[in-house]
């Protein structure tokens, strides 16, 4: 689960305290905060009993060594390579836009790839969708697991998995949803029942 920028420390903070149990990982991405903003809100988040082990962070290298998070996320742009060097113990993740940029990370040191988006959502209008197809490449051509983000729904779940994708990310499909457990709930029916099957 990614953020939106659309919403409160404290209102994510209540809304992961129900859900973490049913999300492998929240991505903080919120760019415009300070890294005393992320810092804050991730004290809030552990005394919500949020585990550490499930936070990512959204470039902010130092706060996710400073904090002890699970790990951090890279922009398409940055050198992963110099980030596994430095940060070995990070688990870091990459985002991807091509499958060029997608083998480079996945030679590098990225611990998995978050590429999309897949299908059409409201956060890319007028963008043009990559496709399921693209993300089969994407997936037959690296050996790090691929994280399909982008117009993902518990109904399309499914087919995302089958072409390639080890998992999914989603942002305002839980977390604007009107009842967020419920849509997380969803999210990791569909996801076990594709991998058990």
């Amino acid at each position: 689960m990614i953020s939106t920028g659309k919403q409160s420390p404290g209102t994510l903070a209540g809304i992961l305290e129900k859900i973490h149990p049913y999300v492998d990982f929240f991505h903080l991405r919120e760019k415009r905060w300070t890294n005393q903003e992320m810092v804050t809100t991730i004290h809030l988040f552990i005394s919500k009993g949020i585990p550490l082990e499930k936070i990512i962070i959204n470039s902010r290298i130092e706060v996710a060594q400073s904090m002890h998070t699970h790990g951090v996320q890279l922009t398409h742009t940055a050198d992963v390579e110099m980030v596994r060097k430095a940060h070995g113990s990070l688990y870091i993740g990459c985002s991807v836009h091509s499958l060029g940029r997608a083998v480079y990370a996945d030679e590098h040191g990225a611990d998995f790839l978050l590429y999309g988006h897949i299908f059409e959502t409201q956060s890319k209008p007028g963008l043009k969708p990559r496709g399921l197809s693209s993300l089969k490449n994407i997936a037959q051509n690296t050996k790090t697991p691929v994280i399909a983000i982008g117009g993902i729904t518990p109904e399309n779940t499914p087919v995302v998995v089958e072409n390639g994708a080890t998992g999914v990310a989603v942002l305002s499909g839980i977390l604007l949803s009107d009842d967020p457990v419920k849509a997380a709930q969803k999210y990791r029916k569909a996801l076990d029942e594709k991998r058990l099957n």
